[in-house]
């Protein structure tokens, strides 16, 4: 899959609903802005650890436990400076390898 791609730049609040999460990475300018929105969208728990390691655990933890099908949309990573893009090509390939061990977990990437 290609990561540089450029497509649609989605500008609202991440949200989630019901079963239909939003990732919206346009405005975030620090590794911790990223971790953040991952964070709040995934209501993951305070322990979450802000590194790729943690957010695999977390998916896991989730979507092994409740299969209730969920469909995360992922914008604004070609807003992102270059530095930034290329930290977050770890995070697309992490939720590739979620949504082929999860399969009522659909990932769509609208850059």
């Amino acid at each position: 899959m290609n990561y540089n791609n450029n497509s649609i730049n989605f500008n609202d609040e991440n949200e989630t609903i019901g079963d239909h999460i939003v990732l919206d990475f346009t405005n975030c300018n620090h590794w911790h802005k990223i971790h953040t929105v991952l964070k709040e969208a995934f209501d993951f728990p305070d322990y979450y650890g802000e590194n790729w390691s943690a957010l695999w655990d977390c998916l896991r933890e989730l979507f092994f436990f409740d299969e209730t099908p969920r469909t995360v949309e992922i914008y604004g990573i070609s807003s992102l400076n270059e530095e930034y893009q290329n930290y977050c090509k770890t995070m697309l390939e992490i939720f590739d390898e979620a949504q082929k061990e999860f399969p009522h977990m659909t990932i769509k990437h609208i850059y």
